[in-house]
């Protein structure tokens, strides 16, 4: 454990960050899951939707700097190319 007042607080900051970086990443993939359940169902208004606002989390991770925008960029084009997968069959 850190002996130094500033160091103490530091390690309290960080794991502050990271329970909100989790919280942020599993809300992004519970909203990824359910446009691939939509996906499945063909219900194309609910679909649009749930992709919009998939697409706000990634987009707001970036700007709160809890994921970089490549990465995001990434996972929005996997997710656009597995509901257009889905889609087709």
């Amino acid at each position: 454990m850190a002996n130094l007042k500033s160091s103490k607080k530091r390690v309290l900051v960080a794991e502050r960050n990271r329970v909100r970086n989790v919280a942020f990443k599993t809300s992004i993939k519970t909203a990824f899951k359910k446009v691939l359940e939509l996906a499945k169902a063909a219900d194309t208004e609910a679909l649009k939707s749930a992709l919009s606002r998939a697409y706000q989390l990634c987009d707001k991770a970036v700007s709160k700097g809890v994921l970089h925008k490549n990465t995001a960029a990434r996972k929005k084009s996997r997710l656009t190319l597995a509901v257009n997968k889905l889609q087709t069959k």
